[in-house]
């Protein structure tokens, strides 16, 4: 015998709910200030290119090297910037977050990398090991950690300069380079020149890549060298790069061109449009 089937009612759609907004377009903004790291080797001019970025130029000089620098940008013609005191981590976050910044259209760190080496030395005063004592070393916090902390405790500046790109100014750090292993999928790793910053072979916790993803502008500054034989030759002009090779890292956001790094050059304006 056929069982009956019974029929099964539709479930109602539910209610739309009426006060439902729609999607508003806006605009593209006009370009704000914008975010620059430029790194290459000591004593090839970065702090000097700096400071010829659009001006008035405040300047947080951890590397101490203004002083050192003044007489050779007087003879240059290259207006001097206004100093910003920076002598630890604290003093470094109190200046960037400090008033007074209205007349400043650039801000200068010099370096990053001993922007790093001040949140190391904050890290240690003020994040405790596991069981309450303190940590002599990055790796006293076990495996990974201690690089962990620093990275966390270094974001915390850059959210006080997106602040200022927010308002129009733009943020150069400046950064020694050294040599890095790129590891490569497709075959043998190479080295390459890339920013002097943490970052750990695991890639996480790493300020160089975080930096990297988070500036508009990655500048690689070097020498112009031809090996021949084994042996380096080249005349000494220097060139700053804004894309990346397999001999470097770079990038911009506004230009893949190359400049001749001379004085009288006019760089800035290419790159920060």
């Amino acid at each position: 015998m056929a069982i009956p089937t019974r029929a099964i009612a539709p479930v109602p759609a539910a209610p739309v709910n009426q006060t439902t907004k729609k999607v508003v377009f806006g605009s593209i903004e006009q370009p704000k200030g914008q975010r620059v790291l430029l790194y290459g080797t000591g004593g090839i001019g970065k702090t000097t290119l700096a400071c010829q970025a659009p001006g008035p130029v405040a300047f947080i000089d951890a590397d101490e090297s203004l002083s050192i620098l003044r007489g050779q940008l007087k003879e240059q013609n290259i207006k001097l910037p206004y100093p910003v005191n920076c002598s630890d981590w604290k003093s470094a976050r109190e200046a960037v977050q400090s008033d007074g910044w209205d007349s400043i259209k650039t801000i200068v760190i010099d370096t990053a990398t001993k922007l790093e080496e001040l949140a190391v030395a904050h890290t240690l005063k003020t994040v405790k090991k596991e069981g309450g004592t303190m940590a002599s070393s990055v790796e006293d916090y076990g495996y990974g950690k201690g690089y962990s902390f620093v990275f966390d405790t270094f974001l915390t500046i850059l959210g006080d300069l997106d602040r200022h790109v927010r308002a129009g100014r733009n943020v150069i750090l400046i950064a020694h380079d050294c040599t890095s292993n790129v590891p490569n999928p497709n075959g043998e790793d190479w080295i390459r020149y890339e920013p002097r910053l943490q970052s750990p072979n695991s890639g996480k916790a790493s300020i160089r890549h975080r930096l990297k993803e988070w500036c508009d502008h990655v500048l690689f500054l070097g020498y112009d060298v031809a090996v021949d034989d084994g042996k380096a030759k080249g005349s000494g002009t220097r060139t700053l790069y804004t894309a990346e090779r397999p001999t470097f890292m770079a990038k911009s956001r506004t230009t893949g061109e190359n400049f001749d790094v001379v004085l009288g050059n006019e760089i800035w304006s290419n790159i920060l449009k």
